[in-house]
């Protein structure tokens, strides 16, 4: 039997590429997934193919591409300092570009063909998915554990989709001030912020250390929820 899944590499735009996961009806809502700073790795091409099994089309935009086209790395040692080196030279205008750039070009596929786009991500990943709902002009957003989102609350007058936040109670970079200010600020809005205790940061990912995998399944069926309600 082959795999109900197809995926495969797409231009986004000119240099710029991303993996698209194809659900087993070969259409439907679109989601893109921004990943970790670790790259478009195994663990993102296989949470892409994850939500195209739950029926969606995923776009998993390569946003290192400027600096390290497809870049693969691992989560510990000299691959993991190499991932904050690519993060910290990640930002601005470039960042706002490849998230207005990702969401047009799914919903130009004609796999998607009219229905509407979410945006989902993981750590910088979910940062920039808060952006896309801020900037990017996507119908509904999911950030899990989005670094640094609690700096760029600014923005959050400009959101006006659903947006979902998914947060590690021990989470060393993301304290729960922080998490509290995120909350403050999305108040009246649709936002909805779930804490997972006992969680640590990454606890979504099954090849981390911090992988808690009754937190990972709750936040998936969550965020499937959340997407099944704004995006079919």
């Amino acid at each position: 039997m082959s795999h109900p899944v197809k995926t495969q590499w797409v231009e986004i735009a000119p240099g710029f590429a991303g993996v698209l996961a194809l659900p087993p009806a070969g259409r439907g809502p679109g989601l893109v997934l921004f990943q970790e700073i670790f790259g478009v790795n195994e663990h993102i091409r296989a949470v892409a193919e994850q939500y195209a099994l739950d029926g969606f089309v995923v776009l998993a935009p390569d946003v290192f591409w400027r600096q390290a086209p497809k870049v693969e790395l691992g989560y510990d040692g000299e691959d993991r300092q190499r991932a904050i080196g690519l993060m910290q030279g990640y930002a601005g205008p470039g960042a706002l570009a490849d998230i207005g750039a990702s969401v047009a070009a799914l919903r130009a596929r004609p796999e998607v063909a009219g229905a509407k786009v979410g945006a989902f991500g993981y750590c910088m990943g979910g940062r920039l998915a808060y952006l896309a709902a801020a900037t990017a002009g996507v119908d509904a957003a999911v950030a899990f554990y989005g670094g640094g989102i609690h700096t760029q609350l600014d923005r959050a007058a400009a959101i006006h989709c659903p947006i979902q936040f998914h947060y590690a109670e021990q989470d060393d970079n993301i304290p729960l001030a922080a998490v509290d200010s995120v909350r403050e600020a999305l108040k009246g809005k649709p936002a909805e912020v779930f804490v997972y205790p006992g969680a640590h940061h990454g606890f979504n990912c099954w090849a981390r250390a911090s992988y808690h995998a009754a937190s990972a399944a709750l936040a998936h069926g969550r965020a499937l929820e959340f997407f099944a309600a704004t995006l079919f």
